[in-house]
């Protein structure tokens, strides 16, 4: 099989979370890798108020792609996973380097985008993705990487916005409660003003990807934000109120064809 270019949205999007690891996911680190209760997205929806999607970790070769500063790997680790994480931005590596000197937590690094990892066949149970490869990766080629690199069986979990958020958000800034821009046709988004790349798809193009890819789709869990959510200081492009009305984030769940 001929190997495929890669997409430029990868540079685009190394130089996009380098400024956001000195602006702000740096900073956060300490507290994002402190032994904290599994909880998904910008409003930090408990694992086990949503039927616990990942499951028992222990004991699990498991890989994250786009990991940024590997929080969601350290989570992981401290409940017995063996994590890899996989990132294509040395800034965000490097803070996930400094915070398993500060702890001890210790697990391998792989600087790579999630289009083509370089990690052998059949060689994982878990591959999951908390808005890492899973938005800012192009999805014709990591799914296929996702479902190359697990084991038989293994399961993909991963959480991107929701499609109704992507439809409804404002290309300043923000997020409608009307339709702002046509579903068909959507993909591949850069937001003006913005240097990174973002990939929406419909649901109906990830059920049609996941198959092709040879995953069985076990759920999809569409989050409501937590009676209790406040607006997170920086990722502010949907408030609380809208996300009780309607999910800003979704999680999907498949398992690779034994």
């Amino acid at each position: 099989m001929q190997e495929r270019d890669l997409p430029d949205s990868i540079a685009a999007n190394v130089a996009e979370w380098s400024e956001t690891n000195a602006l702000f996911t740096d900073a956060q680190a300490d507290e994002a890798w402190a032994p904290q209760e599994l909880a998904w997205g910008v409003f930090q929806v408990r694992e086990e108020d949503i039927g616990s999607p990942l499951g028992d970790v222990n004991g699990l070769d498991v890989v994250e792609l786009g990991c940024g500063t590997a929080y969601f790997s350290a989570q992981l680790a401290q409940r017995g996973a063996r994590p890899v994480g996989v990132d294509p931005t040395p800034a965000q590596l490097d803070t996930a380097r400094r915070m398993m000197d500060a702890t001890g937590i210790r697990f391998p690094l792989v600087e790579a985008p999630g289009e083509r990892v370089p990690l052998p066949d059949a060689s994982f149970d878990l591959a999951f993705s908390e808005f890492g490869a899973s938005l800012w990766a192009d999805p014709a080629m990591w799914v296929p990487e996702a479902a190359r690199v697990l084991r038989p069986g293994g399961r993909l979990v991963f959480l991107t916005n929701s499609f109704i958020s992507f439809l409804c958000a404002i290309d300043e800034g923000g997020t409608s409660e009307t339709l702002q821009r046509p579903q068909f046709g959507a993909y591949r988004t850069k937001w003006p003003n913005e240097e990174g790349i973002e990939y929406h798809l419909a649901h109906g193009d990830w059920i049609d990807l996941l198959r092709a890819s040879g995953f069985e789709i076990e759920r999809l869990i569409e989050l409501k934000a937590p009676p209790e959510a406040k607006a997170h200081e920086f990722y502010d492009y949907v408030t609380p109120e809208w996300a009780w009305q309607w999910p800003a984030e979704e999680i999907w769940v498949a398992r690779l064809a034994s």
